[in-house]
């Protein structure tokens, strides 16, 4: 590994750029090199891969994965970071720097542009505060994605691989379940970053998987009945799925779907599996199919 992981030296090129470290950002930058080959490790990374890097920082990640792939991709919304990646990697050809918001990012145009439309590998050292809404747009899109390895809050790690029953257990769970296969890699302490965030972290890997699209007959109605079953989660899946307007479902339609189903009429969704909200979800889409 490089210097990239010394303390010493990320303060010196910071302090040569002026740079100052952004809270909006969440910005916390990997010290440490076990955990470094970990992610490029269990990532897989090979000279046949394109890979896709949010949140490069100043190119610790980077400089390994330029190391052990074909291309690297990174998109960084510090604006303040481009020049000091463009010192830090200069000695890489095989890495493209996008100043941009991944959010805001049209990565299925990344992929045509420097993939050739072929799957990608993402690895990323995600900001806590919009870890959600970028796992589930990379996703929810059906984006050309092999794989995910990222690192995120612990927390949120457990909160994709928990199960029915479990307090984590929730709408993150399923879509990571539904569209993937997540495996711990391994947990990161406070103290592998600059600067020391207050919590701890974990290392992901979401390997994509068509496992159930073939099995579900409308992918936005499940996910809707998911939605309804979390927003009221003290109440009954019954209550949930009346209450939620996109349903638009009326108490005999509801009671017959969790008849058909096999499920008491009081269950709550927190102890239904995927599998369970599969087979609700395709019986209310065949209820309401017939109702027209």
């Amino acid at each position: 590994m490089g210097n990239l992981t010394n303390p010493t030296y990320i303060s010196a090129v910071l302090n040569r750029f002026d740079f100052s470290f952004q809270k909006k950002y969440g910005q916390n930058f990997l010290i440490d090199d076990n955990i470094l080959s970990k992610i490029i490790d269990s990532a897989e990374i090979t000279k046949e891969d394109t890979v896709l890097e949010i949140g490069p920082g100043i190119g610790t990640m980077t400089e390994e994965l330029a190391k052990a792939a074909s291309e690297v991709i990174c998109v960084e919304i510090d604006s303040h970071l481009i020049p000091i990646l463009e010192d830090t990697l200069f000695n890489y050809s095989n890495i493209t720097i996008i100043n941009n918001d991944i959010l805001k990012t049209d990565i299925e145009e990344i992929s045509n542009k420097y993939n050739n439309g072929k799957p990608f590998k993402v690895v990323a050292n995600l900001p806590y505060y919009i870890t959600t809404p970028i796992i589930m747009q990379l996703l929810e899109n059906k984006l050309p994605i092999e794989s995910i390895t990222v690192m995120v809050q612990k927390e949120v790690a457990q909160r994709m691989i928990t199960g029915p029953g479990s307090k984590d257990y929730g709408a993150l769970s399923l879509a990571v379940q539904y569209y993937t296969k997540p495996e711990i890699v391994c947990d990161v302490p406070a103290n592998c970053f600059m600067p020391k965030p207050n919590v701890d972290s974990t290392v992901i890997k979401l390997t994509v998987n068509q496992e159930y699209t073939t099995v579900v007959d409308n992918e936005e109605l499940l996910f809707d009945c998911i939605r309804a079953s979390f927003n009221q989660r003290r109440k009954t899946l019954s209550n949930g799925l009346k209450n939620y307007p996109k349903l638009n479902l009326d108490k005999e339609q509801i009671a017959k779907a969790l008849s058909k189903a096999n499920l008491r009429q009081d269950i709550r969704g927190e102890v239904l599996t995927l599998d369970e909200f599969i087979e609700l979800s395709n019986i209310i889409n065949q209820i309401q199919n017939e109702d027209i």
